[in-house]
């Protein structure tokens, strides 16, 4: 064969564009209270526990038993992503990018729902009647790293020990989903520290292997997106009506011609939300060790 036949060689291409590995869709919202709301700020209202009085007398004075009332700050944040489409490139290329483009929006700021809900399990809440009142995430709602005695990862002994708090703070199983985030780190230190003989193994090798989603209660949701600290995980526990997540515009998409940018094709995305904790009583964090 000709020592030139290389230049007849010819380079095919898939017509077909691959999606790089990432987080597809959103993972958290429906495990949280979702509202609509159409401001910058709104106000939630809430009331708390009352008493009663108990009856002594015949034809006594009726009481008067102040009803406790609280409120919690939404603030809406916003988000937006777009690029342009080359009218010569795009003329040139096999396939059209255009629709591929605009999921990949969609999923990056379905991504940055689940930051903004994140953020919210421990982030400083705003009450009070102007919303101006900071409430901090209790240090008695934190199930340390070394419970049970040493630096340790997600053990049986802590989710134990969140399935109390959560009782001890008059959350009744049932009414609403318990929910627990965790990542594949945490996944694993299940596994790996439940001994073969353990009752409970045979149900986590399930959760591990995705036959099942729910294990002492808790409805497990696996993200990569929770905050790492130094070499701990902050594991958010929580009661599904615990965290408000309200959607002032939700992910909208448009793909348009630009006659200031050579006629060119522009995909555009954009959304706004925000979440807060609504409850203290409601949400919980496991320090979880990150060799």
């Amino acid at each position: 064969m000709s020592q030139q036949f290389e230049t007849a060689l010819v380079k095919q291409f898939h017509s077909n564009v691959e999606r790089l590995l990432q987080q597809q869709g959103s993972i958290l919202k429906d495990c949280v209270r979702n509202e609509p709301q159409a401001s910058e700020e709104q106000f939630w209202d809430q009331i708390g526990a009352t008493t009663s009085v108990e009856v002594f007398t015949k034809n006594p004075d009726s009481p008067q038993v102040d009803t406790p009332h609280a409120r919690r700050r939404v603030t809406m944040r916003k988000f937006h992503t777009g690029d342009f489409l080359d009218s010569f490139e795009k003329a040139q290329a096999l396939v059209d990018p255009t629709n591929i483009y605009v999921q990949n929006f969609v999923d990056a700021l379905s991504r940055d729902r689940d930051d903004v809900i994140i953020n919210s399990f421990f982030a400083d809440a705003f009450t009070g009647k102007a919303g101006a009142t900071t409430t901090v995430f209790p240090a008695g709602n934190i199930i340390p790293v070394n419970f049970g005695g040493a630096d340790i990862g997600l053990t049986i002994e802590k989710l134990i020990e969140a399935q109390r708090l959560l009782l001890s703070f008059q959350n009744q199983k049932g009414r609403q989903p318990w929910y627990i985030a965790i990542t594949s780190r945490q996944l694993s230190d299940l596994l790996n520290n439940t001994k073969v003989q353990s009752a409970d193994y045979n149900s986590i090798k399930a959760l591990v292997a995705g036959d099942v989603d729910t294990f002492m209660g808790f409805k497990f949701k696996l993200t990569e997106r929770l905050t790492l600290s130094a070499t701990h995980q902050a594991v958010p526990v929580w009661v599904k009506d615990g965290v408000l997540h309200a959607t002032g515009i939700e992910i909208t998409t448009r793909v348009a011609e630009r006659e200031d940018k050579s006629f060119n094709w522009y995909a555009y995305a954009r959304a706004m939300f925000g979440a807060t904790r609504m409850q203290e009583g409601k949400v919980l964090q496991i320090l979880c060790d990150v060799p």
